[in-house]
């Protein structure tokens, strides 16, 4: 869930805000005089958005992941078992 607090809120309730953001994923938006100015997220979500950002951003791997759906879209797959046979697991 997303909240928006004053930055005077939030520095009367930093660590609590922190601990929520880290146990329950909450999102804080940090405003000044009305204005928003900086995020508060857990560190596992910014991680998550960067390495999102890090795939959309990448042509290549975008392409790899466009013919993987078209693949399976064609019925062009093996089950876990025929994988691990091919690999000799």
């Amino acid at each position: 869930m997303t909240r928006t607090l004053p930055i005077t809120k939030a520095r009367e309730d930093f660590t609590n805000l922190v601990d929520r953001a880290d146990k329950l994923s909450d999102e804080y938006v940090i405003t000044v005089n009305g204005k928003p100015k900086a995020v508060l997220v857990s560190f596992q979500e910014l991680d998550s958005m960067r390495e999102t950002l890090d795939i959309l951003s990448n042509p290549k791997l975008m392409a790899d992941i466009k013919e993987a759906e078209e693949q399976i879209e064609r019925g062009e797959t093996v089950s876990w078992a025929e994988l691990k046979k091919e690999l000799g697991w």
